[in-house]
């Protein structure tokens, strides 16, 4: 039986231990891996699973990055192509946090200002960590570490990508309050605004504006 202790406590009954994983098979390999999984993994019940099969897309962790300009009050959006998109109302050209991979070994910081740079051109001042999470963890290894880089976008916008990635990345610079009520008309179909990591990043930036305004302490 639960205490009000355990109740409260938020860690998961079970921990990677409690998997077992019997075999791996690469199903595709292109851009991003594509594995099969047979496994089993312990139950809340007691015991053990039979074995299943489950597919997962791998991807290795990713940073994200939100232009903010706390002297202007602006905000900073790329906007590309994505492909998984292509169903999507407003069409598959999406408005987004700068974003990037981040290779083997490489500290989060150091590509959240390289990919600052390569996609928007301006030099990143202030970097605020936002926060880590998974986009999609029922199917892909996916993490996505979040942060806020405080930046002059007076003189900002253009077209930026790495061109031997076929990368087309047009930079857009926006009044924060223009982003927060085109999220906030959002209906059921969307809106142009409607990717996670770009939400989330956009919530903290309301509930720590003003500490990034004025300075008073750190976020």
């Amino acid at each position: 039986m639960e205490t009000d202790e355990s109740k409260n406590d938020l860690s998961p009954m079970f921990t990677r231990g409690a998997v077992d994983v019997i075999s791996r098979t690469a199903v595709f390999r292109g851009f991003f891996t594509m594995l099969r999984l047979r496994l089993r993994h312990r139950l809340f019940r007691g015991g053990w699973s039979g074995e299943f099969e489950r597919e997962l897309f791998v991807r290795g962790p990713a940073v994200g990055v939100l232009l903010y300009d706390p002297e202007r009050d602006l905000v900073g959006l790329t906007e590309q192509f994505r492909v998984g998109a292509l169903e999507r109302p407003g069409g598959p050209w999406c408005l987004e946090v700068v974003a990037g991979m981040v290779e083997e070994g490489e500290p989060l910081e150091e590509v959240a200002r390289r990919e600052v740079l390569e996609e928007a051109g301006v030099a990143v001042g202030a970097l605020h960590f936002v926060r880590s999470y998974m986009p999609s963890p029922g199917g892909s290894s996916e993490r996505l570490h979040l942060y806020c880089a405080q930046v002059d976008l007076s003189a900002a916008e253009g077209h930026f990508g790495l061109e031997h990635e076929n990368e087309d990345i047009r930079l857009r610079v926006f009044p924060r309050s223009k982003v927060l009520q085109a999220m906030a008309e959002s209906g059921p179909d969307g809106c142009p605004i409607d990717n996670a990591a770009t939400i989330i990043c956009m919530q903290w930036l309301q509930l720590n504006r003003e500490q990034l305004v004025t300075g008073t302490s750190e976020v």
